[in-house]
């Protein structure tokens, strides 16, 4: 079987993937890549991992989640793909504080491709390596023909969630990389600070940042009220 095979496999393989399936596993049996995330990124369905292929995969997802910036925002945000080569040796002005997270973690590349259906930001795919790497020219266009094709997955999906939440009954369990509690939490902080949505998700990231916890995490325990952002001070007026 000749690589051009493989890769036609691949991409039939997500065009055809069923709700439950896994659209990870299609990359990586085509791409030069350790691993792979994808996720939903920003407005209109909100930010959340869709699947990885591993820990340390979702650890980049995480990390880029939590902070608000990273490879994965330039790229929504750019329409463009970004390739890190090194990350190890990599600075950059746009995202330092997800770099040096992302260094911390050990990764040794990093390519962000953008899920995009005509005007319609949806996602974005986020491949690594172990070890510094570079994407050549045909692996790149591959890379974004699979990601062309999983967008219509994720988006399906999210319209399926979305539609299901709306009518009440919920279409599946929370997955296992499921943000649902952080959105529960920005509201709940919302409500106790009387910031807006928005302003209160980045409070809950600070916070997040300040004491060395993943959002994720900290989310829990406002839902769980172990941890409360209502004003105590018994002094105010």
């Amino acid at each position: 079987m000749t690589a051009a095979d493989d890769f036609t496999r691949a991409a039939a393989a997500l065009h055809s993937a069923a709700v439950d399936e896994d659209l990870c596993a299609p990359f990586l049996s085509v791409l030069p890549v350790t691993g792979i995330a994808i996720s939903t990124v920003g407005n209109p369905f909100g930010s959340e991992t869709v699947c990885a292929s591993d820990m340390t995969a979702a650890r980049l997802d995480e990390i880029q989640l939590d902070l608000g910036e990273g490879p994965c925002w330039e790229a929504v945000r750019t329409g463009t793909p970004v390739l890190e080569p090194d990350v190890q040796r990599a600075t950059s002005s746009r995202w330092p504080v997800a770099l040096e997270a992302m260094q911390a973690t050990g990764l040794g590349a990093v390519f962000a491709f953008p899920m995009r259906l005509g005007t319609l930001d949806i996602g974005v795919v986020d491949l690594y390596t172990r070890t510094p790497s570079t994407l050549d020219p045909g692996p790149v266009r591959q890379a974004a023909a699979l990601t062309e094709a999983a967008a219509r997955q994720v988006l399906r999906r999210a319209l399926l969630r979305i539609e299901s939440e709306a009518d009440g009954t919920p279409a599946t369990a929370a997955g296992e990389y499921s943000r649902r509690e952080v959105h529960q939490a920005s509201g709940m902080l919302a409500a106790q600070t009387g910031a807006n949505v928005d302003d209160a998700l980045l409070i809950l990231r600070g916070h997040a940042f300040a004491a060395g916890r993943s959002v994720r995490d900290l989310a829990a325990d406002v839902v769980s009220r172990v941890v409360d952002f209502t004003d105590h001070n018994d002094d105010a007026p």
